[in-house]
């Protein structure tokens, strides 16, 4: 992807960021805006615009991904109380990031799924 992915940025080590987990395809690090007492977010090294493209285009790298989450919500305590992994994926599911990333939520209760009804 070109210079103006802010993941892919990030990756490349141009932006700093607290990494908590790195693999050789993956990188782990603390969202800048916490909306939970644990807020990591989880991303390819590789860029895919959503959930969806990456599925598709490289399963392998999509389980990698969900690895990498499973040892993050270990080393941060969650595995016990439990904890939410999260994707947004297009505008009507608030992605505002168009790289594949996935929020890992704990450490404390979430409370609903949405905000509101959207019924």
């Amino acid at each position: 992807m070109g210079s103006d992915c802010l993941f892919c940025r990030i990756v490349a080590g141009e932006i700093p960021a607290t990494i908590v987990r790195e693999t050789d395809t993956t990188l782990a690090f603390r969202d800048i805006g916490p909306k939970a007492p644990v807020h990591v977010l989880v991303i390819t090294k590789e860029h895919y615009a959503d959930v969806a493209t990456l599925g598709q285009g490289d399963p392998k790298l999509a389980g990698e991904l969900l690895a990498t989450a499973a040892a993050v919500a270990e080393d941060e305590g969650l595995l016990g109380d439990g904890y939410r992994l999260m994707f947004n994926t297009g505008a009507y599911g608030g992605q505002e990031v168009f790289h594949v990333h996935a929020h890992l939520l704990g450490g404390a209760p979430l409370g609903p799924m949405l905000a509101r009804d959207v019924a």
